[in-house]
């Protein structure tokens, strides 16, 4: 009794190592695990600027930096082995490889600004959590069409700061003098900051109507072009959401297709490997033969078992 072959996959179809640590970095329990990391080293960066933490366990938040930062370069490193030259292609990975390198400078006395930036660990954030990569993405993506929005402000900023000159300068110079001072100050009217109590009602005391120029300049500025820009915004994060979506469908039916690709290429090998049954490459052939000798009145021949004859 011959025990039955088994198959033996071929290498293409075998998991590669780079497919392995591709699949172990982008697993959500490793995404986990670096959020981890990130919101403990953001906490122990903060504790380092207590005096009183640093006297009762300076050296422990010191050794858990280190340890959070040599996390962060196998991670990069990990990823650079898997993606390779695709690592760059992202601009989320180029934003976490720079990050990471501006924490590996030197921490003397002439780079204490760079010392300072390993608190830009913490924006890692953002590329690990989707609704914050969302933000971002639909802020950047929203830059072309705010600048129509920032060219119509500039308009109505200058149109505005060259009236108030012109209404306001001789009585309140120190507000309106000249056009950089009004623009700052109706800048300052815009933000809503102190613009009643610290500028409007003083400048009603010389010029009654004046209330009428800074609520229409209000009402133009904070709630007409400033809306625009938050739906241009809006806009712009929702389409990055379905971006997003449909490159989460695509890369998803793309595996698909390379599992199915995979499974077939091993079906196949198994079946080149397979051994051949006895009596010809067709199974029952002989049967069929059998079948075709019997005459046509006696087909019971077919189904009806032989007897065994003892010699």
């Amino acid at each position: 009794m011959s025990e039955a072959a088994t198959p033996c996959l071929p290498d293409r179809a075998r998991p590669s190592l780079r497919r392995m640590v591709t699949q172990r970095i982008e697993s959500p329990l490793f995404q986990r695990a670096i959020l981890a990391v990130i919101v403990i080293n953001a906490i122990v960066l903060g504790l380092e600027t207590s005096k009183t933490a640093m006297a009762e366990a300076g050296p422990l938040l010191i050794l858990l930096d280190r340890i959070a930062l040599a996390i962060f370069v196998v991670e990069i490193a990990l990823k650079l082995f898997a993606y390779r030259a695709s690592f760059f292609r992202s601009g989320w990975n180029v934003f976490d490889f720079l990050i990471v390198a501006v924490s590996l400078a030197p921490t003397s006395e002439g780079f204490a600004v760079l010392r300072a930036l390993r608190i830009l660990r913490v924006l890692r954030l953002v590329s690990l959590i989707p609704s914050l990569r969302r933000v971002v993405e639909g802020l950047l993506s929203a830059l072309p069409g705010m600048g129509s929005v920032l060219g119509l402000m500039s308009l109505i900023f200058y149109v505005a700061a060259v009236m108030s000159t012109k209404l306001f300068g001789a009585t309140h110079p120190q507000w309106f003098g000249d056009i950089g001072n009004s623009a700052y100050s109706l800048f300052q009217i815009m933000t809503l900051e102190s613009w009643s109590m610290g500028i409007v009602r003083p400048v009603m005391e010389t010029h009654p109507w004046a209330w009428a120029f800074f609520v229409t300049f209000i009402l133009v500025t904070t709630f007409a072009v400033v809306n625009l820009v938050v739906g241009l915004v809006v806009n712009a994060m929702q389409d990055a959401h379905g971006a997003e979506n449909t490159a989460r469908t695509d890369a998803y039916r793309d595996e698909v297709l390379k599992r199915l690709a995979a499974i077939e290429a091993q079906l196949a090998e198994a079946a080149a490997h397979s051994p051949a049954p006895d009596g010809g490459s067709e199974p029952g052939g002989h049967r069929a033969a059998e079948l075709g000798a019997c005459p046509a009145g006696e087909r019971a021949c077919q189904s009806t078992p032989r007897p065994a004859t003892n010699t």
